[in-house]
């Protein structure tokens, strides 16, 4: 059974010896799913990473490898750990012999389509959600998410500086894009 793991952030670059052991290399081919840094991280200190959004993501070219389980439990059960997660956090979906996909959401349906040309059984992926309005009290858009950023103590600004700067070169978003406009970081640590 071939299963495959997609990844849009941290995955890529700080995935751990565990988790990367049972893991080929990265391909950037993966489905595009709309993605966009609209998720608090109370891991990374209040950074805003990267989750998938329907809503106010940007399409994007994601990044995939196959696990080298060949059981999905145990696929989604290594993603869960390296997330530090339930699994009822890992996106995952069986991939049906058939023509058309049968799942109910865009991004879904994306990866189902996607996975049927790759000739993949399953695929997994880290399913958390935007919590930047329940956090904030306020509806994401880039002004809000820079208020949020430019508001966290300067360990946390130092956080989710790197995970910016750190992400995958193929995510290009809105907020990326507005956030590599310098010098918001220095700024907003001198304040």
């Amino acid at each position: 059974m071939r299963i495959a793991i997609l990844g849009w952030g941290s995955l890529l670059w700080e995935g751990g010896t565990e988790f990367d052991s049972w893991h080929g290399d990265w391909a950037l081919d993966g489905p595009a799913l709309k993605i966009e840094f609209c998720r608090i991280s109370q891991t990374r200190l209040g950074a805003l990473t990267l989750v998938i959004d329907d809503e106010h993501g940007t399409p994007t070219t994601v990044g995939w490898c196959v696990s080298k389980r060949t059981k999905l439990d145990d696929a989604m059960c290594d993603l869960r750990s390296r997330e530090g997660t339930t699994l009822d956090q890992i996106g995952r979906i069986a991939i049906p012999q058939r023509a058309n996909p049968t799942t109910a959401t865009p991004a879904n349906a994306a990866i189902e389509n996607w996975a049927q040309g790759k000739e993949l059984a399953a695929v997994i992926w880290t399913a958390l959600g935007s919590n930047f309005q329940e956090k904030t009290k306020q509806r994401f858009s880039v002004d809000a998410a820079i208020t949020h950023l430019k508001s966290l103590p300067p360990e946390a600004k130092a956080k989710a500086a790197e995970y910016i700067w750190r992400a995958p070169r193929f995510v290009n978003t809105p907020l990326r894009a507005a956030m590599e406009v310098p010098p918001w970081f220095l700024e907003s640590i001198k304040s």
